[in-house]
């Protein structure tokens, strides 16, 4: 179930990562990943797009249009901080992973990881 908080005139929609995931399967949701890129480059959501907090910029995001936009990080700390940040900028709906990236590999959901073994990549979790 998606929770919805009303923020800046806006609407903050906090997904949990089952809905995520399925949205994002669906091909209904687009996950933007807020972390640095070493945070990413260790692990991350395949298929995710990159766009750290620390050069983020609401007015350069695409268009919601058939797709819903849901930030995430590793907590959700930084994720609702990116989402507070579009609302204030005039966004009308936006929507952020509750429990980041944690809540995302404690639910068991597949994900993308550095092999210590080989230094390559592996999946780790769920059916992707």
């Amino acid at each position: 179930m998606v929770d919805t908080v009303e923020v800046d005139g806006g609407v903050l929609e906090q997904w949990g990562p089952e809905e995520l995931h399925e949205a994002f399967r669906k091909g209904e949701a687009a996950i933007i990943d807020v972390r640095t890129p070493q945070e990413f480059a260790f692990e991350h959501i395949r298929g995710a797009l990159l766009d750290p907090l620390a050069s983020f910029e609401p007015s350069a995001l695409p268009s919601q249009e058939g797709k819903r936009l849901v930030f995430h990080c590793g907590s959700g700390v930084r994720s609702r901080r990116v989402a507070e940040a579009c609302l204030a900028a005039g966004f009308g709906r936006v929507a952020h992973l509750e429990g980041g990236f944690a809540a995302w590999k404690q639910a068991g959901l597949p994900y993308v990881a550095i092999d210590p073994a080989s230094g390559g990549q592996r999946m780790v979790g769920g059916e992707a």
